[in-house]
């Protein structure tokens, strides 16, 4: 199956995305957007605040509760050129809680826009806290994969990096919206459950739901769970090469509670995902787990899933046997929470194991994110589509949504 899969052609997964289709803006109420359901062949629409309908009584749904980091920081030099520095992940201390808590230094890997002007030297420019002035100064020490590696420093002992991001940090809404970031993006672009900093783009697909539709949840007895993935500038890295075995998936940091786990186990390894990255984060326990099995001594650094284990060979271990080893690992390591990463990459010839439903929005052509929905529910992906393009459904991270049941 990992040759079949790698040797995927993207541009079998195109289609025609007219500018007009993308929404700039999102609905005035979250829950107003549309719904498209797609039930084992059947298409229809109806409103998103009917979402629960869709969804069992007594089932499991994983919603993602990363938030929103204000990560693009703007600095200006001497010259007048306008250098922005986008903050991607952290890289001393490399654990997302202790950078935002960190105070006077920390180092990022990030992407420089404008970088040809800025070979050398110290950037800073002032920003005021708390009523205090202080200088905020950037330097560049190193590269890593592709990335400049950014220290910055400031000059004031009782500021937090997290209260620099949010004094002077600017939201880094998706490119292709190709407008610049608004006051109400900083509200938008956040989900309603969202949580814990780190990521560079919105889970988008949890967008559309509100307090109302998570009330409904509850009174259908669904319960409710969390996971933690970050998500990185690489979710609007356009797949470049034809075969897709050429091309790199990006890694994410993931954060798995035990209490996920139980949940998982209390029903029978089955979930509906809020969100491709919560898909990524659940589908990638049973790679886990499988290493955990194979491997019992294995570090949480170690425990990474790889872009193609999927596809290397048959295993015959099963999901609850997965989760059992997952459990098992946690409780031996006195651990609340399971850290680590997941480059996984989900295409057609992927079998799912966990998921049995998704939520979704209407993804870029050509993408990761759509090979993932085609892996879900067949070719049936274009009828999809092409009912959403026929019935006016907007598209991309403030657009319409969808709910996929194979």
């Amino acid at each position: 199956m990992e040759d079949s899969t790698k040797h995927i052609h993207i541009s079998d997964y195109d289609y025609n995305l007219p500018e007009e289709r993308i929404a700039k803006h999102p609905k005035a109420v979250r829950d107003h957007s549309k719904l498209l359901v797609y039930d084992k062949g059947k298409i229809s629409h109806t409103l998103f605040s009917d979402v629960t309908s869709f969804l069992p009584e007594d089932s499991l749904i994983i919603f993602n509760n990363t938030k929103v980091i204000q990560a693009r920081l703007h600095f200006r030099k001497e010259t007048g050129a306008l250098i922005e520095i986008f903050c991607l992940e952290p890289w001393q201390p490399k654990s997302y809680e202790c950078i935002f808590s960190q105070k006077e230094r920390c180092e990022w890997l990030c992407l420089i826009g404008n970088r040809k002007k800025w070979k050398e030297g110290i950037l800073s420019r002032k920003l005021t806290a708390d009523g205090k002035s202080l200088t905020l100064s950037a330097e560049r020490v190193g590269v890593s994969d592709n990335s400049d590696i950014i220290r910055f420093s400031w000059d004031d002992e009782n500021v937090t990096f997290s209260e620099i991001l949010s004094l002077v940090g600017e939201l880094p809404i998706p490119p292709y919206l190709n407008r610049a970031t608004e006051e109400s993006d900083k509200r938008d672009y956040q989900t309603v459950y969202s949580k814990i900093d780190g990521s560079v783009a919105a889970p988008t697909a949890g967008l559309h739901f509100t307090e109302h539709v998570l009330a409904q949840i509850d009174a259908r007895h669904i319960e409710r769970n969390e996971i933690t993935l970050h998500v990185g500038a690489g979710t609007f890295k356009p797949v470049k090469t034809e075969s897709i075995e050429d091309h790199e998936m990006h890694s994410e940091y993931i954060f798995v509670p035990l209490q996920t786990i139980d949940a998982l186990m209390r029903h029978n390894g089955e979930c509906t995902c809020v969100g491709t990255t919560s898909v990524r984060t659940i589908e990638s326990l049973y790679y886990i787990g499988l290493n955990m099995i194979n491997h019992p001594d294995i570090s949480e650094e170690g425990l990474k899933v790889e872009q193609w284990q999927p596809y290397a060979g048959t295993a015959s271990v099963s999901e609850m046997d997965a989760l059992k080893a997952i459990r098992d690992y946690m409780v031996r390591h006195q651990l609340q929470a399971l850290h680590t990463s997941t480059q996984i990459i989900i295409a057609p010839g992927y079998r799912y194991h966990f998921v049995k439903r998704l939520i979704t929005n209407f993804h870029m052509p050509k993408s990761t994110l759509l090979l993932l929905v085609s892996a879900f529910i067949g070719e049936d992906w274009r009828k999809v589509y092409q009912y959403a393009l026929d019935n006016d459904f907007r598209f991309l991270s403030y657009g319409d949504s969808s709910i996929l049941i194979p």
